[in-house]
């Protein structure tokens, strides 16, 4: 078997199908979660400290410096936390989703496996032993 037939097998198997799907998925999944985080959590924490825009919290350690015209010569040194923080937030939340989903997978399949299997089928000999029966009770 040639190496493009083998290449081939694999690909078609769904390995690298369901890995590109499971990678468009998880990026999609990003771009919801941080327009969720973005649009709807911070801005409630940016309440809670005072109405200030939190993904623009930063400590300024130099400040810009300006020419006489207003241009900036030498941008701001600052540490954004604020973004920072926001970032933790949606990684929890991303987390958290990827826990209750393997969470509930894990219980489908245990729910699955627990499930009683039927009883197995009598065998030749029982079947004709039951006949047997049958016929001797009906005299």
């Amino acid at each position: 078997m040639g190496f493009i037939q083998e290449f081939k097998d694999f690909a078609i198997k769904g390995n690298m199908v369901e890995t590109a799907i499971a990678f468009v998925m998880g990026g999609a999944f990003g771009k919801v979660s941080s327009a969720f985080i973005d649009g709807m959590v911070m801005p409630a924490v940016g309440m809670l400290t005072g109405g200030q825009d939190f993904s623009a919290m930063k400590i300024i350690l130099q400040e810009a410096v300006t020419d006489a015209a207003g241009k900036i010569t030498t941008p701001e040194v600052a540490i954004s936390y604020g973004a920072f923080i926001s970032t933790i937030i949606n990684f929890l939340i991303v987390a958290l989703v990827m826990f209750m989903i393997v969470k509930a997978m894990n219980n489908a399949r245990k729910a699955e496996a627990e499930a009683p299997a039927p009883p197995p089928a009598p065998t030749k000999e029982e079947t004709l032993l039951g006949e047997i029966r049958d016929l001797l009770s009906k005299r």
